[in-house]
């Protein structure tokens, strides 16, 4: 199987290379690129989203729209960026809210590290993230006799949340800018638990630990409730697939590793394409590929940084990721994950809507549009097989799925001790 992948990821490169491929300087909203226009993309997208067009997905192209800065985090960035830099071994120093970065020079040598910065702490949440009732769907692609594409769904998953507690650079709500009591020292706390589907896993969950101090590696924790124990995952774990799905806890949002555990390296900067203005929700399954990805529109972004990681870590599953970083929000709009041949081997694309509604069907709206990841799919290439989730679930379409910035007092926020091993453990008999 894995041999047959990487002959069609040769197929679908030698395509792409042909001389009667465009550069895509006259892609123009209102169009629509299919797999027989890929061609005319593939210079404004990634090698891995590249595979995707190639193999169905298609891209409704729209005029770009400006996404302005939250204003609290706006004011936060003029008020303290001056004073934050990278110290040795690229640890953010001085650091207390906004956008660390505001100003980037191409020319820098530590550019590459400085957007990566840029980009965890970024704006679209900075005092609390809670997702309600996240889905996903895992299973094969497979191409039959006629050359139709099929996904076929192995394992469905819900989990009822997912949430982040950021202990510094907050700015809505009390303690601000950072707590003043913090015990475990950690720059974020997070978790995902407990899942309710499939039964065979229900109850599993995790929660993890990133310390203030950038020698010391995240905590993990596993709790697996069939087994009855909690299970500590070393940091080259945290880029291993679990329980048949495709993404690894380090490649959630583009990248959720530590920045100094990676050698960065900056490539360039381009006009690219990025689905930044969803307006498909509950997101659409691409009919052409059978569903392994959602289809949506795109817009030519006026510059996207394109960043190379590569872990230092030893046994980390991948040799290196290519992270593609959006220069207006800091925002990862996809990733290319490479196997320790050098290999092309996932992607990772992210389906963005801006709004002041999470969903437009639920009451529930912010004061000044947000960015809310409400897809994502994560293709393996070499395998043909595929993940792909909905924030908030398909199957819970009347559900607002995410609330940011809310605060500890609402019910939908939780309180520190949630965040616990005790918590993680109670959650999931």
């Amino acid at each position: 199987m894995r041999r047959w992948g990487r002959a069609v990821l040769v197929l679908a490169a030698v395509a792409m290379s042909s001389p009667a491929a465009r550069a895509g300087d006259d892609v123009a909203p209102g169009e629509m690129i299919t797999k027989a226009t890929a061609e005319r993309v593939k210079d404004l997208v990634s090698p891995g989203v590249s595979w995707a067009v190639v193999n169905g997905m298609d891209l409704s192209i729209v005029p770009y729209e400006k996404i302005p800065l939250p204003a609290a985090y706006q004011q936060a960035t003029e008020k303290y960026s001056g004073q934050t830099k990278l110290g040795e071994r690229l640890y953010l120093e001085n650091w207390v809210a906004g956008r660390p970065f505001p100003t980037v020079d191409a020319k820098d040598p530590l550019a590459a590290p400085k957007i990566m910065y840029n980009f965890q702490n970024t704006h679209y949440f900075t005092d609390d993230l809670n997702l309600h009732l996240v889905d996903a769907d895992t299973g094969s692609l497979y191409v039959d006799a006629n050359g139709n594409r099929h996904y076929d769904v192995e394992r469905h998953f819900v989990a009822d949340w997912v949430r982040v507690l950021p202990y510094t650079g907050r700015l809505h709500h009390d303690p601000m800018p950072a707590f003043t009591e913090n015990r475990d020292q950690t720059f974020r706390k997070s978790g995902l638990y407990p899942l309710i589907e499939p039964f065979d896993l229900k109850g599993v969950g995790g929660i993890s630990y990133r310390y203030l101090d950038h020698v010391k590696q995240d905590d993990t924790w596993l709790y697996l409730p069939f087994v009855r124990r909690v299970r500590r995952m070393s940091s080259a774990q945290r880029s291993d697939a679990l329980f048949g799905q495709d993404i690894d806890v380090d490649s959630y949002g583009g990248y959720a590793g530590q920045i100094p555990w990676f050698d960065w390296k900056f490539l360039g900067e381009k006009p690219m394409l990025a689905s930044l203005h969803g307006v498909r929700l509950p997101p659409e399954p691409c009919k052409k590929d059978g569903g392994l990805t959602f289809c949506e529109n795109w817009e030519k972004r006026p510059g996207v940084y394109v960043i190379e990681g590569t872990p230092k870590v030893s046994n980390y599953a991948y040799s290196k990721r290519v992270i593609y970083v959006d220069k207006e929000t800091s925002f990862i709009i996809y990733s290319d994950l490479y196997d320790n041949g050098g290999q092309l081997w996932k992607v990772v694309m992210q389906s963005i809507r801006t709004s002041k509604r999470p969903n437009p069907k639920v009451n529930y709206e912010y004061p000044e549009p947000r960015m809310f990841i409400y897809a994502f799919s994560v293709i393996d290439m070499q395998l043909m097989h595929g993940t792909r989730a909905a924030i908030p679930g398909i199957g819970f379409p009347d559900e607002a799925g995410w609330y940011i910035d809310i605060g500890a007092d609402k019910p939908q926020s939780a309180q520190e001790d949630w965040f616990t091993i005790a918590g993680l453990i109670s959650a999931g008999r």
